[in-house]
C-alpha cells in the first residue's frame, strides 16, 4: 500500500468513526409502510423537503395507499393534495402513469430490479436506489446533493458528477454499511456541513479531514 492510499484509508476511517458517534443508528426521515408508499414519497421528496412529503403523504395515502386506489384518482385530485411539495404538475402526472404501469406490467407490485423500477414513469437510478435499499433491503448507494457535496469536500471523489460519486464510494466502504453511512451523510450534510455558509472550523469533519 502506498502512503495515499494509505492516507485515504486513515482519512475514511476516521469519517466511520465520526459519523457513527453523531448518528449511530439513523433512521429513514420519510414515513412509509410499503415499497409503495416508499416509491411515492420519495418521488414527492424530489426538490421539497422530507418534513413537508411527511405532512403530505398521510392524506394523499388515506385517498389511495395502493397503485389500484391511486389510478381511480384524477390528475387534478392528486395534484391537489400534494401541490406543497412542488413541481406538483410533473409529479401528479407521474404518480398516476406509474400506478396504471405497475397494475399493467407488474401485477400491482413494486419490482425489485433497477432495470423495471427504472422503468416507471419518473423513476431515476437515485429514486430507485432508495426503495431497493429501504423496501427490499438491496445493497444501494443513492447520492443526492448532500453526499455529493460531503464526498468532493473530504476528498472521497472527483465530484464530477453523482455517477462518479458513487462509484467512488462503494469502492471505499463495505457493502454491508451502504444503507447506514447513506443516511448518515445525509444527516450529517444538512446539520453540519452545509453547502452554504459553511465554516469548515466548525464542521467536526472539515476541521480535521485535511489532516491526513
Amino acid at each position: 500500500m502506498n502512503e495515499e492510499d494509505a492516507r485515504l484509508k486513515k482519512k475514511v476511517r476516521f469519517i466511520r468513526k465520526t459519523l457513527d458517534h453523531f448518528y449511530p443508528n439513523p433512521e429513514i426521515p420519510l414515513s412509509f409502510k410499503d415499497p409503495y408508499t416508499l416509491l411515492i414519497a420519495v418521488l414527492l421528496s424530489a426538490q421539497c423537503t422530507d418534513k413537508r412529503v411527511n405532512a403530505v403523504t398521510p392524506v394523499l395515502f388515506q385517498l389511495a395507499d395502493t397503485p389500484e386506489k391511486m389510478v381511480k384518482l384524477s390528475q387534478k385530485k392528486i395534484q391537489s393534495v400534494i401541490h406543497s411539495c412542488g413541481l406538483s404538475l410533473t409529479k401528479s402526472k407521474n404518480i398516476l402513469l406509474l400506478s396504471q404501469k405497475l397494475i399493467s406490467d407488474f401485477k400491482g407490485l413494486v419490482p425489485s430490479t433497477f432495470e423495471e423500477l427504472e422503468l416507471l414513469p419518473g423513476v431515476g437510478h437515485k429514486t430507485a436506489s432508495v426503495v431497493l435499499m429501504h423496501a427490499f433491503k438491496i445493497p444501494a448507494f443513492p447520492v443526492d446533493t448532500h453526499i455529493h457535496r460531503l464526498a468532493a469536500r473530504w476528498g472521497l471523489s472527483s465530484g464530477k458528477n453523482v455517477v462518479e460519486t458513487e462509484k467512488d464510494l462503494k469502492r471505499l466502504f463495505p457493502k454491508k454499511d451502504w444503507e447506514k453511512l447513506h443516511l448518515q451523510l445525509i444527516y450529517f450534510g444538512r446539520n453540519y456541513c452545509k453547502a452554504l455558509g459553511h465554516i469548515p472550523e466548525n464542521c467536526p469533519i472539515c476541521r480535521q479531514i485535511h489532516s491526513f
